[in-house]
């Protein structure tokens, strides 16, 4: 049955990695952890069991653009849901509640806040509830890094329930002591915990760190036009002054921060998730709640507070698979700015007494997060590590493995910077030593005295630049390190001693370059083209049927990528159906889609593919694939089939399908 599901419903032949095992033990009655990376199907984990299991099933969800998103999706695809949240008034709470204990619908998604009322526990407690599902199940520990103290009420809400219910959690964003955080605070019992794996295979990842940040965002803005993207800023004020210059440069652009009013942040959400603005620019405050399958890249133009912040917002790029860019701008200004911003955190008054340990964990956090971006090693690597997997060690799609690197013995230089942070006795910051090893006569080293020392002006002939550059190497390498405390002081670990003795070298890979050359990191960065796998009459097939989308979108109020995703539409274009068994079996389009919408894209492909003599562009080639592969073939045994049928089927210029 849950096969049936899956099609009738979603349009998919065949479960990704890891839904069919959480799936099957929440059928069974057992409780369930799932850590899956964005775009990975998570909501099919709890989404499918729902709809077989008697009884009603609560997602408690932290966001209300979120609940909106999940609930126009599977509404669109024939599934009954509603959400409650403060943005319905109480009689349109009521009428959902009055129609959920009618049995009309099996999903409901909920705000935790929502728990605390009474009439909603009075609702629950009256009807079966036969799971409780926990969206962003890390925001439930303080360790997180959306910690949410509402998440808390979460057992309480449970306990007080007369059965408990299946208890289910989801995210793609927890470290090990997250993850164990969630087991804890949920109180899951005996658990199936699937750790899916944190790659996205699909993105490539970028740290740039230009003199200029706007010259470069107005030059990548301009090769990647037509795109959708955000760009993420650490400030509303640098989210007003990127908006403003954009709009100055005529480009098609949105904002989001929580600065603007409830009805402009509506409106600015809207035109991004219906593509009249392709391009938004915002705080971390947007994208938790937004679905959009087709965002190609995410620009984050300071540096988030920790690993798990970018990687979750990296993550909105590529949801539906295909190839998408997340690129970094990088100045050590970032590090002061989310210090800052750690500092003024919202969310602790009720946790006085843990304070000190949450500010801790947060300045390790931020060592992180620096260390990624002025490392040279493969980033994807550096990702899965911090997450608690291991990696391939070069994966060959961010931008240090595509920059070519020379080691370079730097142990000399090393063993003075060393040398000079002993003789300032370990009391100042990283701007003290470099302006101490470089020899710099300014009023605050005259006044702290260091020109006295003996290692000052020991590396005179380098820049500031390349000081600080060795030292970030032997941060990243432990052989220094920086303290927690206000004033963030070097110290020395136990291998800067060897360093010392000339028991250890120092190597750092370093950009090849010409001796006149700055270091400049080479992007590497591969533009996304959907002519990777449609030809250029492919391309204006798919121009044509997202012209249709938007059309149906507008009828429909909503998104268009909720109408078809840009994947379902780049299946149309190979598989070119001409029947509805055909269009079944398009990823994507289940039953209710195709009842809805199926037979209008069939005639926008007919229309556009049909050749001057009435038959259709490689109507012959395309039958022969699908004739040898069957009905309902998934598009990678499409491919297989393909390559096995006679070189002779192929001879026709390609005009539509994937390029031979």
């Amino acid at each position: 049955m849950k096969y049936e599901i899956l099609k009738k419903y979603f349009g998919y032949d065949s479960f990704r990695q890891g839904q069919e095992n959480m799936i099957d033990s929440i059928l069974s009655g057992r409780d369930v952890l799932g850590i899956m990376p964005t775009g990975a199907g998570k909501s099919l984990c709890y989404q499918i069991p729902a709809l077989m299991l008697e009884g009603i099933t609560l997602v408690i969800s932290p966001l209300i653009s979120l609940m909106k998103d999940q609930v126009q999706a599977l509404n669109q695809a024939g599934v009954h849901a509603a959400f409650i949240n403060s943005s319905l008034t109480e009689t349109q709470i009521a009428k959902a509640l009055q129609y959920a204990a009618a049995g009309r619908y099996k999903i409901i998604y909920v705000a935790p806040e929502r728990l605390e009322t009474e009439s909603f526990l009075q609702f629950a407690q009256a009807v079966d509830i036969a799971m409780v599902t926990v969206d962003e199940a890390h925001c439930i520990s303080q360790w997180g890094q959306d910690f949410r103290p509402s998440y808390l009420k979460i057992v309480r809400f449970i306990n007080l329930l007369p059965r408990r219910p299946v208890i289910s959690a989801f995210t793609a964003t927890a470290t090990v002591a997250v993850r164990e955080d969630i087991l804890c605070v949920l109180g899951l019992i005996e658990p199936q915990v699937s750790v899916t794996g944190f790659d996205r295979e699909n993105l490539f990842f970028g740290v740039e760190k230009p003199k200029k940040k706007d010259d470069y965002l107005l030059q990548y803005l301009s090769n990647h036009e037509g795109e959708s993207g955000i760009i993420y800023c650490a400030t509303r004020k640098n989210v007003d002054a990127l908006y403003d210059l954009l709009l100055e440069n005529g480009l098609p652009v949105t904002r989001y921060h929580a600065g603007l009013s409830g009805a402009e942040r509506k409106k600015n959400q809207d035109d991004f998730i219906y593509d009249n603005a392709p391009v938004v620019v915002a705080t971390n405050a947007f994208g938790m709640g937004i679905d959009k399958s087709n965002v190609r890249f995410v620009l984050h133009y300071n540096m988030p507070q920790s690993l798990e912040n970018y990687y979750q917002e990296a993550g909105r790029a590529g949801r539906d698979g295909e190839a998408a860019e997340c690129i970094l701008l990088y100045s050590p200004q970032d590090v002061v700015i989310c210090r800052f911003l750690a500092e003024n955190k919202e969310n602790l008054q009720d946790l006085e007494n843990e304070i000190e340990d949450i500010r801790d964990r947060d300045e390790e956090r931020l060592k992180a997060m620096t260390y990624y971006c002025i490392g040279t090693g493969c980033m994807r690597e550096a990702i899965l590590k911090y997450f608690g997997e291991k990696g391939s060690g070069s994966c060959g799609k961010c931008s240090n493995c595509l920059s070519e690197f020379e080691d370079v013995d730097v142990t000399e230089n090393a063993r003075k910077i060393i040398q000079c942070v002993v003789d300032c006795r370990q009391r100042y910051g990283v701007n003290v030593i470099v302006g101490t090893a470089c020899g710099n006569y300014s009023a605050k080293l005259r006044e702290y005295g260091v020109s006295r020392l003996p290692s000052y002006g020991s590396l005179e002939e380098m820049s500031e630049a390349k000081v600080k550059q060795i030292i970030n190497h032997l941060l990243v390498e432990n052989i220094l390190y920086l303290t927690n405390d206000k004033y963030t002081l070097v110290k020395v670990s136990p291998s800067a001693r060897e360093v010392l003795q000339g028991d250890l070298k120092v190597i750092m890979k370093l950009p090849k370059q010409s001796q006149d050359q700055e270091i400049r990191p080479k992007t590497g960065a591969k533009k996304y083209r959907k002519s990777d796998i449609l030809t250029s009459a492919g391309l204006e097939l798919f121009d044509k049927l997202r012209e249709l989308r938007s059309i149906v979108a507008r009828e429909e109020a909503m998104p268009p990528y909720i109408i078809f995703s840009d994947k379902s539409l780049v299946d149309m274009c190979v598989k070119l159906p001409g029947s509805r068994q055909e269009m079944l079996a398009v990823s994507g389009v289940g039953e209710y889609k195709y009842e809805k919408y199926g037979q209008r894209f069939l005639e926008r492909i007919k229309e556009c593919t049909a050749s001057r003599n009435g038959k259709y562009y490689f109507g012959e080639r395309n039958e022969a694939i699908m004739a040898a592969a069957g009905p309902g073939t998934s598009e990678n045994n499409h491919q297989r089939v393909k390559a096995r049928l006679p070189k002779e089927d192929f001879t026709i210029t390609d005009k539509f399908n994937i390029q031979t």
